[in-house]
């Protein structure tokens, strides 16, 4: 996963990867969060380069320690590459940062360890009851809440204007009418691709399987076992293949080999696509460079029935306390300003919608037909992985998901070829 915040904003209204990159300015790990120079305390953050406007962040601190009188707070920004080793050594030693951000999908890893701080306490002072209901699952672990979300980002279908008005297509709301437009779109033009959806795009799929009421995999008893030989997700493996078969994108690919927004969409015969801010907007980008012009629509990921929209991967980042912090109650008052109502509203319109807050009352109010405003409709049905330690062995390359993907695309039954990755899934799922 990559995150590429902040930087493609004004070409698609959103410009996110799940997963950023950056630059390493701080390599002390938060030694001095004790007493700093002259007796006052230092409370140490780290955050990842790109996550937060450096204004907001400034903004933050300067409320902060107006309140607190001789207290500083110290931003460290991290890159993602590397970045577990070094959050899981920082917090196994005496002088950890206070604050840290995480990627929702590593969370429940740190805190199964011990290393973060139990804030299950504390729901009422971060505003638990108002958070968004699909960002908060990512904090939680055994009924204990271990951070606060902060952001998320999720992904719509992006389109070419001109080729659904060619076809007379307008953007659908349920599956039946998507799959109704992509034959318009290929009888429109049979040498064009109505969707590119690579074979392995296992986030699309995941969102698929939640809506038809399941999971990736499920809890038994003190156990987790995987779920892509349940009727559930072999239906919505079988509706992927229906989409997949409007395109010509490789079987055995995901979405980012190749990097589809850049290497593909301005290569031009393509309809529309399924993506995230940062892509649309660096198709735009790339399509300017060669002297194309890009007019694209986008919308929600359509749902079963019209009265919602399918559901998404939130993908983003939370905030926590480490157990060791010699700052606790400081961290967690910074914490609640930070990731409270006033600095999320100010935080989304510093990006300009191009994150989603931790809570709907602070959402930007987007342009109308940006890609910010269809990403924030489909953010309601927005979910996580199964949250356990043990998923992050399950994405391991070799991926299960997108080798059982690949199988069926490539004409092996879903349920048998779910049997196989649910044995593999099974093997690393329980593993801490």
């Amino acid at each position: 996963m990559k995150r590429k915040l902040i930087a493609a904003i004004g070409v698609a209204g959103m410009m996110v990867s799940i997963a950023a990159c950056g630059s390493d300015s701080g390599s002390d790990k938060g030694k001095d969060g004790g007493k700093a120079a002259g007796g006052d305390k230092t409370l140490t953050v780290w955050v990842m380069d790109g996550s937060a406007p450096d204004a907001w962040m400034a903004e933050v601190n300067k409320a902060f320690e107006a309140k607190h009188p001789g207290v500083k707070v110290k931003v460290e920004k991290q890159i993602w590459n590397g970045i577990q080793e070094k959050v899981t050594t920082a917090l196994s030693e005496d002088t950890p940062p206070d604050v840290l951000e995480l990627g929702n999908t590593q969370t429940a890893g740190y805190a199964v360890t011990g290393g973060l701080a139990d804030l299950s306490g504390d729901k009422a002072t971060l505003g638990y009851d108002a958070w968004n209901k699909g960002m908060v699952a990512s904090n939680e672990l055994d009924g204990k809440l271990y951070s606060a979300p902060w952001y998320a980002a999720n992904r719509v279908v992006v389109y070419d204007k001109a080729a659904f008005k060619k076809a007379g297509v307008t953007p659908p709301k349920t599956r039946a009418e998507w799959i109704d437009g992509l034959k318009k779109l290929k009888a429109s033009d049979p040498k064009s691709q109505a969707i590119y959806l690579p074979g392995q795009s296992w986030y699309v799929l995941a969102g698929l399987i939640w809506d038809e009421g399941s999971d990736l995999a499920v809890k038994d008893g003190d156990k987790w076992k995987g779920n892509l030989s349940s009727p559930e997700a072999v239906s919505a493996m079988n509706f992927y293949k229906e989409l997949a078969s409007y395109s010509t994108a490789p079987k055995d690919k995901d979405e980012a080999t190749p990097q589809q927004s850049t290497d593909i969409i301005p290569k031009g015969g393509v309809a529309s696509w399924i993506g995230l801010g940062w892509e649309a907007g660096g198709a735009i980008d790339a399509m300017k460079k060669a002297g194309k012009t890009a007019d694209f629509g986008y919308f929600p990921i359509p749902g079963k029935t019209a009265d919602k929209p399918g559901s998404v991967f939130l993908g983003g980042s939370n905030l926590a306390i480490a157990e060791r912090s010699k700052n606790k109650d400081l961290a967690k008052e910074w914490l609640a300003l930070a990731a409270g109502k006033e600095f999320m509203t100010k935080y989304a319109t510093a990006t300009e919608g191009a994150l989603l807050p931790n809570t709907d009352s602070a959402q930007f109010k987007p342009a109308a037909g940006s890609f910010a405003e269809a990403m924030a409709a489909s953010s309601a049905s927005g979910k996580v992985t199964p949250v356990t330690p043990g998923w992050a062995n399950v994405e391991t390359a070799p991926n299960p998901i997108k080798d059982y993907m690949t199988k069926v695309l490539k004409g092996e039954d879903a349920k048998k070829a779910g049997e196989a990755a649910d044995k593999v899934i099974n093997e690393r799922i329980n593993q801490q």
